[in-house]
């Protein structure tokens, strides 16, 4: 099947569109036209997929620092109500970018992000059916109670109270009379990229809505060769944007310099200055950034936030994990990890040097090893990019129950 027209919507973070770059990649080879809305600042990233950039300024303040070193105007800094309130500024500017970028260019399917609620908005008033390619773990059955007490803290909130209202009322000036709970967080039709064992209540999933692919990654998309093979190879990363993280690297320098039979490579981000790291041991290397997931298909162990895609990644590679979560699903992610027989879970806060290396000997054991190959051989099974691919061309070809938003 060709000549398809996709949309996809998106923000621009890593971690909401790195997780699905190969499925774009993967349509637009199979001969779809591929069109991508995002901020200019990931034209970069989109074209390398062969997608067509339609840019949107979106009003999220950036992951990464400006290239004049100015203070953005706005932060993450907050709780999450600020943080909700984030998002749904960008909803709201996001919205008539698009349909002004679409409407005269109207897709056959629209695919979105979990943060692209505004392409659903458009493919209910367009009647175009859509289809959620999920980076994270998705609602199951009785979500709704599970997290009352988190929405009741909102609503208590005078901001909170406010935001929701203004939720509520974006909708209904839509014409969409859904509860905005439910618009948000339950797609009419999702491909959810991250492992089963990375699911909270997975046997509560609604698998008529939602299709478990797992990771999809592109395992040639990148190379690295390993300076030192005959040693061990520990990698260790907090991914994009919770680096600035001087103690802890000292601690990691501290812990793993000294085993003569494991190699390191330490990326730190872009908020540290690697003189303050002092003189490194002739077994470390340190770069501000490192093709991971090429890494990881060599690696012996990962030292990782547990962010979503860098835990993926961790599976799909079959790499033993000691994760050090900082903010957001990470803890909820490590605690998965850990239940998975994968990983051991650390404060990068309180940890000591010692602590850490007896965290590396835990989990090279065989018994963890073990555990991470047997995963990693069940995420190859389910498919991955191919059966994401497979699964939006049965949604064109309208073979399956219609993705109607």
């Amino acid at each position: 099947m060709g000549g398809k027209h996709i949309a996809m919507v998106s923000i621009p973070a890593p971690g909401h569109v790195n997780p699905s770059s190969a499925v774009i990649g993967h349509l637009v080879a199979a001969g779809h036209r591929v069109t991508y809305a995002n901020d200019e600042s990931m034209r970069s990233i989109v074209e390398a997929t062969g997608a067509a950039l339609v840019p949107y300024v979106s009003t999220l303040p950036s992951l990464v620092p400006g290239a004049d070193g100015a203070k953005p105007s706005k932060t993450w800094d907050g709780d999450l109500i600020d943080q909700l309130t984030l998002f749904q500024d960008d909803y709201e500017s996001m919205l008539p970018q698009l349909r002004q970028a679409y409407d005269g260019d109207r897709p056959d399917l629209f695919l979105y992000d979990i943060a692209g609620m505004p392409a659903r908005i458009l493919a209910r008033q367009w009647d175009v059916p859509i289809v959620q390619l999920s980076p994270t773990y998705v609602a199951w059955d009785g979500y709704e109670a599970d997290t009352a007490a988190v929405y009741d803290g909102i609503r208590a909130d005078p901001r909170g109270s406010g935001l929701l209202d203004r939720e509520h009322r974006f909708l209904r000036e839509e014409g969409i009379e859904d509860d905005p709970r439910e618009f948000m967080s339950r797609p009419p039709r999702a491909i959810v990229l991250i492992a089963e064992s990375m699911q909270p209540n997975v046997d509560r999933v609604d698998r008529d809505i939602y299709s478990f692919v797992g990771p999809a990654l592109d395992c040639g998309s990148q190379t690295w060769i390993h300076p030192d093979p005959q040693r061990k190879l520990l990698l260790i990363s907090l991914g994009s944007a919770f680096t600035a993280q001087t103690n802890f690297y000292r601690r990691c320098i501290e812990a793993f310099g000294v085993l003569d039979d494991w190699y390191v490579v330490l990326q730190i981000g872009k908020h540290v200055d690697v003189e303050e790291l002092g003189t490194l041991p002739e077994n470390i290397e340190i770069h501000r950034w490192v093709p991971q997931f090429a890494i990881l298909q060599k690696a012996d162990a990962f030292l990782t936030h547990a962010g979503m895609g860098g835990s993926s990644e961790g599976l799909v590679t079959g790499t033993p994990m000691i994760a050090v979560p900082q903010a957001a699903d990470q803890f909820a992610n490590a605690d998965s990890l850990v239940d998975a027989g994968v990983a051991v879970r650390m404060d990068s806060e309180t940890v000591t040097a010692l602590e850490l290396r007896d965290a590396l000997v835990a989990v090279t054991s065989d018994a963890v090893r073990s555990r991470s190959r047997v995963i990693a051989a069940e995420l190859a099974a389910v498919g991955g990019t191919t059966r994401a691919v497979e699964l939006i061309e049965e949604a064109l070809a309208g073979n399956s129950k219609r993705p109607r938003s």
